[in-house]
């Protein structure tokens, strides 16, 4: 029989061997996906005038962002691909989403730059996204910054640059929040995203809980949703205003960390003052006699006659 490269009995033996994956890695990407495909059915709910259940998508796209880190990190499931696809969701979940709704809303009103307020949060969110992405591994960064995220971090932008929706909501008059002052508002929250001001990231709360504590925390968690479904404008307006208000105790706080910093790093460099405290006094040179040379070493200088 003549030789063939396509015959399969000389393939079978040299098939590449796929490890097999764990069902453990594949549950944050599932959830992951699950909040992507609840940012493309608030687009659709906006789009289609039902803005009350597109924020509730949007709503629903962050508390699943909130978890699949968390869900990934304790059954030891992070990978790669994860990290990507989850910012590749956030990107859709928590700037354009978000965008199109504020654009559909009242944006449009302003045509043009309407339009571009829109693609500047939308852009700022991708790009505070890729930040965060190549800052994940910096090497020299202190222990205590793991508490901050450099700008305001993408979900928590998405749920307050909808605040004039919210307002709306509540029953307030439309002249509260006029289309100029969302434009403002939105090109604002976008800034907040892209610049360096440290915002508490909250990553340490949850991860233990006193045994005295279990109840309460479970009373809490519980009493939040029911306030969020039977009054989701009222609490999600408190909730934005609280957020924007803690933006200046992160940075006071993020300050106060690197002021200790400078200190350890002063008392452990000794000082000019303190090493010339400590340092041996000089010997003493003997006056020089009238028959010996200033300078004995030079041998060109000769001796001072008498």
């Amino acid at each position: 029989m003549p030789f063939s490269p396509f015959d399969p009995r000389r393939l079978e033996g040299r098939r590449p061997r796929f490890r097999l994956i764990p069902v453990r890695t594949l549950l944050p990407n599932l959830i992951t996906l699950l909040a992507l495909c609840a940012g493309l059915t608030a687009i659709r709910l906006a789009v289609e005038d039902k803005l009350e259940w597109a924020v509730a998508a949007i709503v629903f796209a962050a508390l699943l962002d909130g978890i699949d880190g968390r869900v990934a990190r304790m059954l030891k499931g992070t990978s790669r691909f994860g990290a990507e696809l989850d910012s590749l969701a956030d990107f859709v979940n928590f700037g354009v989403a978000p965008a199109l709704m504020l654009y559909f809303w009242g944006l449009h009103e302003l045509g043009n730059a309407g339009w571009i307020a829109a693609m500047v949060f939308a852009i700022s969110t991708g790009l505070r996204l890729a930040r965060f992405n190549v800052m994940a591994d910096d090497p020299n960064k202190p222990a205590w910054a793991a508490n901050f995220f450099v700008g305001v971090p993408a979900p928590a932008g998405a749920i307050t640059v909808l605040l004039p929706i919210y307002v709306y909501f509540l029953g307030m008059p439309r002249v509260v929040f006029v289309a100029p002052v969302a434009l403002v508002y939105t090109l604002t929250i976008a800034f907040l995203m892209v610049s360096r001001l440290p915002v508490l990231s909250g990553k340490r709360v949850g991860k233990r809980v006193a045994p005295e504590m279990v109840l309460p925390v479970f009373v809490a968690v519980v009493l939040f949703f029911a306030l969020l479904i039977s009054y989701p404008w009222v609490v999600l307006t408190i909730g934005t205003v609280c957020f924007l208000a803690s933006l200046p105790l992160g940075y006071l706080s993020y300050r106060r960390h690197e002021r200790k910093d400078a200190a350890a790093a002063a008392s452990v460099t000794p000082s000019a003052a303190q090493t010339g405290a400590h340092a041996p006094p000089p010997s003493e040179v003997p006056p020089l006699s009238p028959g010996h040379s200033e300078h004995p070493a030079d041998p060109g200088r000769p001796a001072r006659l008498n």
